[in-house]
């Protein structure tokens, strides 16, 4: 049975799930944003809620944008067999069935017109509430291939929201009549970089091409050694600015100090970069950066230049994954395996340096897999679905 009585919405009220990692988590804010702002050109508002772990990164981005969050039990299935997480599954497989009981307590008393979840176990229960009392409910995958929880979700969402076509094949067969493509809701300041702005932060010389490199916000050791290494080749032909980390800032910053005098001033190290990142990716010719799903949303909506060096160790192998089909079809360069080296990262960016026709056509073809407009695209689905689920 429905739970509405009308087919008219005088107020929006949504519920949002997702969490546990960024990539996640900043989908579902960007898209609550996007909302907010598109109900404000009418004079509206939607009454939000946000659902998710009462210890997870939800729970501090909820709370960082004023909005409400409830908190409930959830569990993780693990595909290993190893004696740990089977003791751990089983832990988690008396959490589940409680979390589940949460989450269609909250849906009753919530009322929502319509539910967004946008991955992580905790989406599971809101995302079977809604469904068993029949509130359009919409799960949105960030990664090419579906994570365990939304390959359960997509069996029983109202629509199904990818970042990639190539997503279509991963989905249950019956799920893909209710399958569109948004694209991953990219953040609207990373979209509105000015360049200029983003070299005269950093003390950088326009004249010079900048390479930007970035394992993300904690950085990536992998990525910080072997630029180290690269450096001194590097150099005379670019200047760097380098996002390394909070754990390698200290190691890095010993690396600047035994460049050479005249290359010293080309490298720009941080352990972390703020409101200059839009800025600085505006102004970079090449970005070298992990592949995780948020990085390639960005860097594909902008149509930048890119080497990807995936994380070997990312859940279902997912960056791997992206950075090939990515690569396969011009769209990167792919540092991956042996390939990782400090020699194939020096040669691979002197050879996009040494030829910007190379360059322009990998951003050209970087930015036919872009979808700057996602967090739009993702409004206008959730809209649709509220107003044909009131009755």
């Amino acid at each position: 049975m429905s739970l509405y009585s009308t087919r008219r919405l005088h107020a929006l009220r949504m519920i949002v799930t997702g969490g546990g990692t960024g990539g996640h988590t900043y989908p579902a804010l960007t898209t609550v944003n996007a909302l907010q702002a598109r109900l404000a050109e009418t004079g509206t508002a939607p009454e939000l809620l946000w659902v998710g772990v009462a210890n997870g990164l939800e729970a501090t981005i909820a709370a960082r944008n004023d909005i409400p969050f409830r908190a409930v039990t959830t569990g993780k299935l693990r595909r290993s067999l190893s004696p740990r997480d089977v003791a751990r599954n089983l832990a988690d497989a008396f959490r589940i069935p409680l979390g589940i009981v949460q989450a269609a307590l909250t849906v009753a008393r919530v009322r929502p017109a319509v539910v967004l979840s946008t991955g992580g176990f905790v989406s599971v229960p809101i995302g079977l509430a809604a469904a068993l009392f029949r509130v359009p409910y919409l799960m949105h995958e960030q990664t090419l291939s579906l994570g365990l929880a939304n390959r359960i979700l997509a069996r029983v969402a109202t629509r199904v929201l990818l970042s990639h076509e190539a997503s279509l094949e991963h989905l249950p067969p019956r799920a893909r009549s209710r399958a569109v493509v948004t694209g991953n809701p990219v953040r609207p300041a990373i979209l509105q970089g000015n360049p200029e702005r983003g070299l005269a932060a950093y003390g950088l010389d326009p004249a010079v091409p900048l390479v930007l490199v970035t394992g993300g916000a904690l950085g990536a050791q992998q990525i910080n050694r072997m630029l180290a290494e690269a450096l001194p080749a590097l150099l005379p032909y670019c200047q760097i600015v380098h996002q390394c980390g909070k754990l390698g800032h200290d190691e890095m910053r010993e690396v600047a100090g035994r460049l050479p005098a005249h290359l010293a001033h080309r490298y720009r190290v941080a352990d972390f970069i703020h409101d200059e990142l839009p800025d600085l990716l505006a102004a970079a010719a090449i970005v070298v950066a992990r592949s995780g799903a948020g990085t390639v949303a960005e860097l594909t909506a902008l149509g930048k230049a890119c080497v990807l060096i995936p994380y070997p160790h990312a859940a279902a192998d997912e960056q791997r994954v992206t950075a090939r089909h990515l690569a396969q079809r011009g769209a990167a360069i792919t540092l991956d395996g042996p390939e990782a080296t400090p020699e194939h990262l020096r040669d691979t960016i002197t050879g996009l340096l040494a030829d910007p026709a190379r360059r322009a056509e990998l951003g050209r073809s970087a930015a036919t897999h872009g979808r700057p407009a996602a967090a739009d695209h993702v409004v206008t689905e959730i809209l649709t679905a509220a107003a044909g689920g009131a009755g």
